[in-house]
C-alpha cells in the first residue's frame, strides 16, 4: 500500500468542512493536550484558533528550543536547469513561458560552487525544472559526484524519479530529497498542471514512498500555499507526514511552507495566505510534531522571516538565486520566481545573532 491508497479514506470537502466547523472549545482541548493527533491539528488550523495564536506561538517556540536549540541550519539552492516539459500555470519555468532556457555544464557548476563555498555553505539543494530529456538521473549523478567533496549535505529538488534511481543517487552521497505535491486536491490538481508528466497526480504523490524505499536519509514534503485552501492542504500534508513517519521510521522529515510569489506569466493565487495565516500554520505544525524540521525560504520578506523563525523554523536559506548560473553571473535573468529576502548570508547571520540564535553551516555528516 502506498500513500495514495492511504488517503482514499479522506475526502477533501469533508476535511474542509470539519476544519471550519471546529469550535473555540475544540481549540482549547487541543492546546491542553501534551500530545496532539490529526483531529487536534484540524482545530489548530481552524479559524477558531486565530484568537489563540499567541498561546500557540509561545508553546511552539518552547518546543522548538527544547528539540533543536537556538540554532538555524543554513542551506543554499543551486539551480541546475530551467528547462521544463511541464506546463504549470503558477511557475516561471513552465514550457508555455517564452524565456531563455539553460542547463549548467560541469564547468559552469564549478564556477557556481566557487561562489557558494566563499559564502560558507556546506549544505546545498540542487534544483531543476522537470525535463528528463535534458536533466535526468544520470545528469544528477554526475553533478553529485562532481560536488560531493565540497558539501556535507546534498539535497535534491527535481522531477520525481523511480526507486532504483534514488538508490543510485544515494550511493553517490545524496542525503535528502524534497518533493512537493503542490496541492493534495486531486479533483483540481490537473487544472494547475495542464501538460507534462506532472499531471500524473498519483505518480507524484507516491514519490516519497519511492524515496523511503530507496533508504534516502531525509525526505521533505509540502504544499504550494495559495493554490487551494491552505488549511485543507496543510491537513493533508500532515496526514502524509504521519504516514511516512510510521512506515519509514528511520528517516528524518522536513516540511516546507512556500507561498506563491510573482512569476513570469503573472499567475495570481486562488487562495491567498496572509502573514497571520502562515504564523498559525507554522505553530500548528510544531504543536503537532515536535521532531519535524520546518524550512522557510527567501520567498518571504526579511522582516517576516526574522519575526517568525523562532516559532518552529529549523532551516533557512540566505543569499539565494533561483536561476541557473545566478551566483557566478548575477546579470542573468532566468529565475523561477522573485526572491523576497535579498540579504546576503553575512547580513542574515548578523540578524540571527542579534536575536540570540546561531547559524549552523554544517550540521553533521550522514556517515556518522
Amino acid at each position: 500500500m502506498t500513500f495514495y491508497d492511504h488517503i482514499q479514506k479522506y475526502k477533501w470537502d469533508n476535511i474542509t468542512n470539519e476544519i471550519y466547523s471546529k469550535t473555540t472549545e475544540d481549540v482549547r482541548m487541543a492546546l491542553d493536550k501534551p500530545k496532539r493527533d490529526l483531529e487536534d491539528f484540524k482545530a489548530l488550523l481552524s479559524p477558531s484558533a486565530e484568537k489563540f495564536i499567541e498561546d500557540m506561538a509561545q508553546e511552539a517556540k518552547q518546543l522548538t528550543i527544547e528539540r533543536f536549540g537556538n540554532v538555524i541550519q543554513l542551506y543554499i539552492p543551486l539551480y541546475l536547469s530551467n528547462y521544463c516539459n511541464n506546463a504549470c500555470i503558477y511557475c516561471g519555468f513552465s514550457n508555455r513561458n517564452k524565456i531563455e532556457r539553460k542547463i549548467l555544464s560541469l564547468e559552469e557548476i564549478e564556477q557556481e560552487i566557487k561562489v557558494i563555498k566563499r559564502l560558507g555553505y556546506k549544505h546545498i539543494l540542487l534544483v531543476s525544472g522537470e525535463a528528463p530529456n535534458k536533466s535526468n538521473a544520470d545528469y544528477y549523478r554526475k553533478v553529485i559526484n562532481f560536488i560531493k567533496k565540497d558539501f556535507s549535505q546534498i539535497a535534491l529538488e527535481v522531477q520525481p524519479l523511480d526507486t532504483y534511481e534514488y538508490a543510485m543517487l544515494k550511493d553517490e552521497k545524496l542525503d535528502y530529497v524534497c518533493i512537493y505535491q503542490e496541492t493534495y486536491n486531486e479533483k483540481n490538481y490537473a487544472t494547475y498542471h495542464i501538460a507534462g508528466k506532472k499531471r500524473d497526480f498519483r505518480y507524484r504523490l507516491e514519490t516519497p514512498d519511492r524515496i523511503g524505499e530507496a533508504g534516502i536519509h531525509k525526505i521533505g514534503i509540502g504544499a504550494l500555499l495559495g493554490l487551494e485552501d491552505w488549511r485543507t492542504d496543510a491537513f493533508f500534508t500532515a496526514v502524509h507526514l504521519k504516514y511516512l513517519e510510521k512506515k519509514y521510521w528511520k528517516t528524518r522529515y522536513s516540511i516546507s511552507l512556500p507561498r506563491l510569489r510573482p512569476v513570469v506569466g503573472g499567475y495570481k493565487p486562488n487562495s491567498p495566505v496572509s502573514d497571520k495565516n502562515l504564523v498559525q500554520l507554522i505553530c500548528a505544525y510544531r504543536l503537532l510534531d515536535k521532531d519535524v524540521e520546518i524550512s522557510l525560504s527567501t520567498r518571504e520578506s526579511s522582516e517576516f522571516r526574522d519575526n517568525v523563525f523562532p516559532l518552529g523554523i529549523t532551516s533557512m536559506s540566505a543569499g539565494s538565486s533561483t536561476e541557473p548560473g545566478g551566483y557566478a553571473n548575477t546579470s542573468a535573468r532566468l529565475e523561477q520566481f522573485e526572491i523576497n529576502d535579498c540579504r546576503t548570508p553575512e547580513e542574515f547571520v548578523v540578524s540571527l545573532k542579534s536575536r540570540g540564535y546561531e547559524a549552523v553551516w554544517k550540521d553533521w555528516d550522514v556517515w556518522m
